[in-house]
């Protein structure tokens, strides 16, 4: 099993920025991919970032938001600047791990852009 831990969420204004992090811990062997989703209320989740030996955005946070992981501490982050409420919603960490390949998810952390 793995563990994902995440944090880093909360309020903020618009305009304002948030760093998410997100600690894988467990029975890691091979993470192939890193990263995060979001889930507005009332609609799907959906593909914010991830990370491989390259990064994917959705368009909808291109240049504003920046992935990043750190191997060495099975951490993956998402630097989100110039938020804005869209950006509302509950984040969650992914991670793709193993032989056959299986996905975890981590519990949600809740980001809310208002003013």
């Amino acid at each position: 099993q793995v563990q994902l831990v995440e944090s880093g969420g909360g309020l903020v204004q618009p305009g304002g920025s948030l760093r998410l992090s997100c600690a894988a811990s467990g029975s890691i062997f091979s993470i192939i991919v890193m990263g995060w989703y979001r889930q507005a209320p009332g609609k799907q989740r959906e593909l914010v970032a991830t990370i491989t030996s390259s990064t994917n955005y959705a368009d909808s946070v291109k240049g504003r938001f920046t992935i990043s992981r750190d191997n060495a501490k099975n951490t993956v982050y998402l630097q989100m600047n110039s938020l804005k409420p869209d950006d509302t919603a509950v984040y969650y960490c992914y991670v793709l791990s193993g032989d056959p390949p299986h996905p975890y998810w981590g519990q949600g952390t809740q980001v809310t852009v208002s003013s």
